[in-house]
């Protein structure tokens, strides 16, 4: 076996691991959640005795508690005994602050830190990382855990495949995001056993008042801007920010904007549409998260057509920067 999981293993072994902890970013999402749970049912197949935990910080979203339920699995929001694990990994995770206060104690710790993602990579966290396993073109966290299965030769069981279905179903939005090796992946999938009907079935929970309030008031609050002919959209929310981001895309915007400042703590959510990328090569997660975490003080990073930022300081300074950021980039590509 050589590759990416023998490096895993080998991390494991020259630790003499006997506990192992998995880390999602806070409010973590299906894709998180399923690779957590996917790569421990693959970390078992090596080291039976391998104690694993599986922590988000304050909790996971709606839809990761029903598809939990459904594997009959458990993720803690509780403070992990850091002190006591041997190997963490970060999954679905690239910047220690999506962690909130258990990043900085992570990078303070002489362990083994692991990370898999699919988004850019941030360079803070590549310092702190013994391992880094990064797929940018992966369609999900969850696709690169299968592809390890793979790797090792090993039949995901029944609940593996489903968790990993369910984790790039909702990270490729229904499989409108998917390349080509997504779909074998699915095919795959579907032949051990998933039912298609009932795993999407997981994902269409209806959305609460909340976060119906949160994306109406991010359509009123909106400050629409055309930048060379792309129609850019800022505005704030006190919450669901992602949300009220994607909202303003389906009703017209090419990039969407939209943060919260609380006693100066600053969160920001972008998303575009596949036409902004295609056309401008502009990636949300390198060319304006991560600069703008620089300047917020914090971290930043995503996707070409999603991405976050952390940090602190004055949101509206934040928008004008990100602003300035898209007419140096766009001059040269403006929307016929």
């Amino acid at each position: 076996m050589n590759g990416m999981l023998h490096e895993i293993t080998s991390i494991l072994e020259e630790k003499n691991a006997g506990t192992a902890l998995i880390l999602c970013h806070h409010n973590a999402d299906p894709d998180a959640v399923c690779s957590s749970y996917a790569l421990s049912k693959l970390l078992k197949q090596f080291k039976p005795t391998l104690k694993i935990e599986v922590a988000s910080p304050e909790s996971v979203s709606r839809v990761s508690k029903v598809i939990l339920e459904h594997l009959h699995a458990s993720v803690m929001n509780e403070r992990p005994d850091f002190e006591k694990a041997d190997v963490i990994f970060m999954l679905d995770t690239n910047t220690t602050q999506q962690l909130d206060e258990w990043g900085k104690q992570i990078s303070e710790l002489r362990l083994p830190i692991i990370v898999i993602d699919h988004h850019a990579p941030h360079p803070e966290t590549r310092k702190i990382a013994t391992l880094y396993i990064y797929r940018e073109d992966a369609s999900s966290t969850c696709e690169i855990i299968y592809d390890l299965f793979r790797e090792a030769e090993i039949r995901p069981s029944k609940d593996v495949a489903e968790a990993l279905f369910l984790g790039i179903a909702y990270d490729t939005k229904h499989f409108t995001l998917a390349g080509a090796s997504t779909f074998k992946a699915i095919a795959d999938l579907v032949d051990l056993g998933v039912d298609v009907q009932e795993m999407l079935q997981l994902l269409s929970i209806p959305m609460d008042i909340s976060e119906r309030i949160a994306r109406l008031k991010a359509c009123s609050r909106m400050k629409l801007m055309r930048i060379y002919g792309w129609l850019v959209v800022f505005s704030h929310v006190g919450s669901f920010q992602a949300s009220a981001a994607r909202a303003l895309i389906d009703v017209g915007a090419n990039l969407a904007i939209v943060g919260s400042e609380d006693k100066g703590e600053i969160s920001i959510s972008m998303r575009s549409d596949n036409e902004f990328y295609s056309k401008t090569g502009i990636h949300l997660g390198r060319d304006l998260a991560s600069r703008l975490g620089e300047l917020l003080h914090g971290m930043g990073g995503g996707h070409s057509t999603s991405a976050g930022v952390n940090g602190t300081g004055d949101l509206e300074s934040a928008f004008k920067y990100t602003a300035k950021i898209l007419r140096e980039k766009l001059k040269n590509c403006p929307r016929e």
